[in-house]
C-alpha cells in the first residue's frame, strides 16, 4: 500500500448489502464507482464546480479508468477510498486510488483515472486552466 505516501483524498464508504453479487462477495462494477466517488470528491476539492465550468469554459471527462483486485469484499464492511495526484500533464491528469477495507485491514483494490480537461462547448479537449493546474498542485501539497 502507500500508506505512508500524502494522501490528499479519503473518503469512506459503507458496503451494501445490495452491492454484493450471486458468488456472496461485492460484485466488481461496485469497484468502478468507489473509484468514481472518490474521483467525484478529488474534483470537489479543486473547488471548479459549476460556476468555475462556466467562467472558464473548461470541465472534466473521464478518458479510462482501471482496477486491479486484490482481495475480495463482503457485507458488513466500510472502505476508505483514496484519491491522489499520480500524473499531470498539458491536459488531463491521472489519479491513482486505493480501495481499504476496514475488516480486513487491507487493500482491496487499486484504480487509476485519467481525466482529461474538455470543453464541451466545442465537444473537445482543451489545455489545462493555469488556475486548475495551481489548484491540483495545491491540493498535493501536505498541510
Amino acid at each position: 500500500t502507500r500508506a505512508d505516501a500524502f494522501t490528499p483524498v479519503t473518503i469512506e464508504i459503507p458496503l451494501a448489502w445490495g452491492e454484493m453479487d450471486a458468488l456472496g462477495h461485492v460484485n466488481n462494477v461496485v469497484y468502478f464507482r468507489y473509484l468514481e466517488s472518490s474521483r467525484v470528491a478529488y474534483i470537489d476539492r479543486l473547488n471548479w464546480g459549476r460556476g468555475t465550468l462556466a467562467a472558464e469554459g473548461v470541465g472534466f471527462i473521464l478518458q479510462s479508468v482501471q482496477a486491479r483486485f486484490r482481495r475480495p469484499l463482503v457485507y458488513p464492511d466500510t472502505v476508505r477510498v483514496t484519491a491522489r495526484l499520480a500524473e499531470l500533464e498539458s491536459d488531463r491528469f491521472t489519479l491513482e486510488h486505493e480501495v481499504i477495507s476496514t475488516a480486513l485491514g487491507d487493500v482491496a483494490a487499486l484504480g487509476r483515472g485519467t481525466i482529461v480537461t474538455y470543453d464541451y462547448g466545442k465537444q473537445s479537449k482543451a489545455p489545462m486552466p493555469d488556475r486548475l493546474r495551481q489548484a491540483i498542485l495545491t491540493l498535493e501539497q501536505p498541510a
